[in-house]
């Protein structure tokens, strides 16, 4: 049996879509690399509810929440949302704006890290596939 998720409430709804047209410089730099299951073929979402609070980006396969933290962030406001993320079964990882703009590379391997254990050799092609 399927499980349903109540509605979310109208106003987080409307602050999620806000939110997605209205993304920071490195917002918009780090979906450009990590939309379409393009890292990995992991799948992320941005500007995701996870109420009360939206989460930058998630990926809900790994339950793994990316946060891009600028001058509007505080350091306690950020550790008693971590907190609570974490009880919800969330692993956050944040990352500096400047990280993002500066060193895509350096920010895109750290989510690669996280994500797991990649493949180092090519998978092998199914029985009958390939030469």
């Amino acid at each position: 049996m399927a499980v349903v998720k109540p509605p979310l409430p109208s106003a987080t709804l409307e602050n999620a879509r806000r939110l997605r047209r209205e993304q920071t410089d490195a917002e918009r730099k780090l979906w450009k690399y990590i939309r379409a299951g393009q890292i990995d073929g992991f799948k992320f979402r941005r500007q995701h509810a996870v109420p009360p609070y939206i989460a930058d980006f998630c990926c809900v396969e790994k339950m793994l929440i990316i946060e891009l933290d600028g001058s509007q962030h505080t350091i306690e406001g950020d550790a008693a949302r971590t907190r609570f993320l974490e009880t919800r079964g969330w692993k956050v990882v944040r990352f500096w704006d400047t990280d993002v703009l500066l060193n895509i590379e350096g920010v895109l391997d750290a989510i690669l890290n996280i994500l797991g254990p990649r493949t180092l050799t090519p998978t092998p092609l199914p029985v009958g596939e390939g030469l």
